[in-house]
């Protein structure tokens, strides 16, 4: 009974929270925008279709009640050249303890590399360079709350600096999955980057004020700092299934689709799918974004190969393939250890 209220409890907050974290549409109005870079190859190559996956340690990007779902120790790295030739990485742990449940260790990092200082009196540059860089680190912990529903919360500590500036802060992604029959349909639901208001800070805030330019012997070397407005993370509420579609014992076809409602951008869905052959080889394929205005590109595409040795000791690796239009488009590689 105390079960039922728990998991009725934590349905209601999931379905409730759009409303209120999420009234209208704000498109540009939030920080830490790496934070939506989707880090799992296979995931990426499925359309972004995540929330009711699991089965590897990088679905807990997507929702961390997959960390209970996971049945061995697993790790994976991800490198992703992103758009712009900005190099975005991804590494993620999970260990399994019998009994008490799955832990989770991520990192998250971007690098836009070096841009040149420009300013009006100097167009052509001053000489100086700067960069954007970005990171996340999160602690997660997930587990089965009965043999087929599962829990997981991640915590985040989040950090954006640009030349001498930057911000930091913290944010929680939560959610829970639901799987109908024994390795049937599962339903997934998930809340990512909801966490307080955060600011950028720094000495490139730093200015000398005057506060009568029309009035001389004053002092016009006044210390003083410009005020940044505060903004939020970019929350992301998540829900969809996964439906397995089993041929024989090497061969499969999993279809999933999300529907994603974010607090900086209008609703959309993700589809795809994942074709699995000879238990060893995976062919995907999806769409990520549709029905959202002004979108660019959508298409994805990419391939799995899992290699076990002795010992259930597993090495896999993914490639994904995502358009992005006139932005061009992005690569990602996976490698993944399971012992």
């Amino acid at each position: 009974m105390k079960l039922k209220i728990i998991l009725s409890a934590f349905l209601v907050l999931i379905i409730s929270l759009p409303r209120q974290i999420f009234p209208q549409s704000e498109t540009g109005t939030t920080i830490g925008q790496f934070l939506k870079i989707e880090p799992s190859s296979r995931s990426a190559a499925m359309g972004t279709a995540g929330s009711a996956l699991y089965g590897e340690a990088s679905s807990v990007f997507f929702n961390p009640a997959s960390l209970g779902r996971i049945t061995s120790n697993d790790a994976q790295f991800t490198f992703n050249k992103w758009l712009a030739d900005i190099t975005y990485n991804y590494a993620v742990a999970v260990l399994k303890i019998e009994g008490v449940g799955n832990f989770a260790l991520q990192f998250t990092s971007l690098n836009s590399g070096e841009i040149d200082v420009r300013t009006v009196d100097q167009p052509l540059g001053t000489g100086e360079k700067y960069s954007v860089t970005d990171f996340a680190i999160g602690a997660g912990y997930g587990f089965m709350l009965t043999d087929r529903v599962s829990a997981g919360v991640v915590v985040n500590y989040i950090n954006e600096t640009i030349w001498h500036s930057s911000l930091y802060g913290f944010a929680m992604n939560f959610g829970i999955q639901y799987q109908i029959i024994e390795n049937g349909p599962t339903i997934g639901a998930s809340v990512s980057n909801f966490g307080p208001y955060s600011s950028y800070n720094g000495r490139d805030l730093y200015l000398n004020y005057d506060a009568d330019p029309k009035k001389y012997g004053d002092n016009d070397m006044l210390p003083a700092e410009y005020r940044t407005d505060s903004y939020s993370w970019p929350t992301i509420f998540r829900v969809g299934f996964a439906y397995p579609i089993n041929f024989d014992e090497s061969s499969s076809l999993l279809i999933a689709a999300d529907a994603i409602h974010p607090n900086d951008n209008n609703e959309s869905i993700n589809i795809g799918g994942e074709l699995k052959l000879l238990d060893h080889f995976s062919l995907r394929a999806g769409y990520r974004n549709l029905l959202l205005k002004d979108s660019e590109g959508g298409l994805t595409l990419g391939a799995g190969v899992n290699i076990e040795f002795v010992n259930s000791f597993k090495v896999r690796f993914d490639y994904a393939w995502s358009d992005y239009g006139i932005l061009s488009q992005a690569n990602r590689v996976t490698i993944s250890v399971g012992f």
